[in-house]
């Protein structure tokens, strides 16, 4: 395996069903000593707010792999319930809360970073972002740093 492999992931969604593919994808590659730069941007940015990564939902309207009809997915209490379900079930496979393994990822040696522009446009400065964030950074900036990588967009 080559030392020099590069993987940058692109987390643009702010679900929790979208939190952890970016999150379980940087720690393999951590594993396997490939070098990774996650870039949160859009709605993603709800995976590193201080404010929300604890209290992140399962949307079930608009999402066919939910295997409900989607008329259920707009009841009240239909969004809560599918969110309980889903931390059920990762907790049964051990997967730890989005904050507890944006920790490990970053102590892994993984590289985390908010959009610039994302972050502008939601008000958001480094202090309203969870600690492991390295840095806010422009599309082209991230790009520069992704040089090589293999570019994965969630």
């Amino acid at each position: 395996m080559s030392e020099d492999r590069k993987m940058a992931i692109i987390v643009s969604k702010g679900t929790l069903d979208m939190a952890y593919p970016g999150l379980v994808l940087a720690n393999a590659a951590r594993m396997l000593g490939i070098e990774v730069k996650l870039f949160f941007t859009f709605w993603g940015m709800d995976v590193i707010n201080k404010k929300t990564v604890d209290h992140l939902k399962v949307a079930p309207v608009g999402n066919p792999a939910m295997h409900m009809p989607q008329l259920a997915g707009v009841l009240p209490g239909a969004t809560d319930l599918a969110t309980t379900m889903m931390k059920k079930q990762m907790e049964k496979l051990d997967f730890p809360p989005v904050r507890e393994f944006l920790e490990m990822v970053h102590d892994a040696g993984a590289e985390i970073y908010a959009c610039r522009m994302a972050a502008d446009m939601m008000g958001l400065t480094k202090e309203d972002l969870v600690p492991q964030v390295d840095d806010i950074v422009g599309a082209m900036e991230f790009l520069e740093m992704a040089e090589g990588a293999q570019i994965i967009f969630i």
